[in-house]
């Protein structure tokens, strides 16, 4: 049995949805989107990068650049420099080793060594030594900061305890530094040479120079080889 209630046709549905839905739409494409602000945090492929062609860097770069990476202090002088070793890597190249007596001849040895062309740098217990200083240290100081010790061996060398301390501290620190200490033989005879030296060579004092000049040139010949 049919019913009497009779419903719409399809194309008889209210057009107000589908209206309104229509008006959403033109004004949705109606509208003008709006801008995006630029975060001044974008990555830097957005921003518009400088020309270099000509190989400067740009405006404000060099300060920027200076800021993260500070520059280096200038490299100290005796990094390189070229008498950082050798014969400058010490204070002195010779260490004269005299008694009181003797005073006299050291200090023409020294005259003469200091005055040559060779300009060799000596090292005079009476002079050079610091005042205060302990005289055991000065003298250890003295042997250490020189490349060769000269041993003025004297009649007054032989009879001063002092000096042969001197001596025997001398061939401690260089013992088999061959060339380093230099005996020279002056007032004595060749039988008067201590036997702490007879295996080495010593310089006879008894010349027309003294010696002088053979001591110079061993001195020389020492500094030579150390470069």
């Amino acid at each position: 049995m049919a019913s009497s209630t009779s419903f719409p046709a399809p194309g008889a549905r209210s057009k107000k949805p589908l209206g309104r839905m229509a008006d959403w739409l033109r004004q949705a494409v109606s509208k003008k989107p709006k801008a995006m602000p630029v975060s001044q945090e974008s990555s830097p492929s957005a921003a518009p990068q400088p020309s270099s062609q000509d190989g400067r860097p740009p405006p404000g770069l060099g300060a920027a650049t200076s800021a993260e990476s500070p520059a280096l202090p200038p490299a100290r002088e005796g990094a390189t420099c070229s008498h950082s070793g050798g014969r400058w890597s010490r204070d002195y190249d010779v260490c004269v080793c005299h008694s009181e007596e003797d005073l006299a001849a050291a200090q023409e040895l020294v005259a003469y060594l200091e005055g040559s062309s060779a300009g060799l740098r000596c090292f005079l217990q009476l002079r050079d030594a610091a005042p205060g200083g302990a005289i055991v240290s000065e003298l250890c100081r003295a042997l250490d900061s020189s490349h060769c010790r000269v041993l003025l061996i004297t009649p007054g060398f032989l009879r001063d305890p002092w000096c042969r301390y001197q001596m025997l501290q001398a061939l401690s620190q260089a013992p088999g530094a061959e060339g380093r200490t230099i005996p020279l033989l002056a007032g004595l005879a060749r039988a008067a040479y201590p036997a702490e030296l007879r295996f080495m060579y010593f310089v006879d004092g008894q010349g027309p120079d003294r010696g002088f000049r053979q001591v110079k040139e061993a001195v020389q010949r020492y500094l030579q080889n150390l470069s």
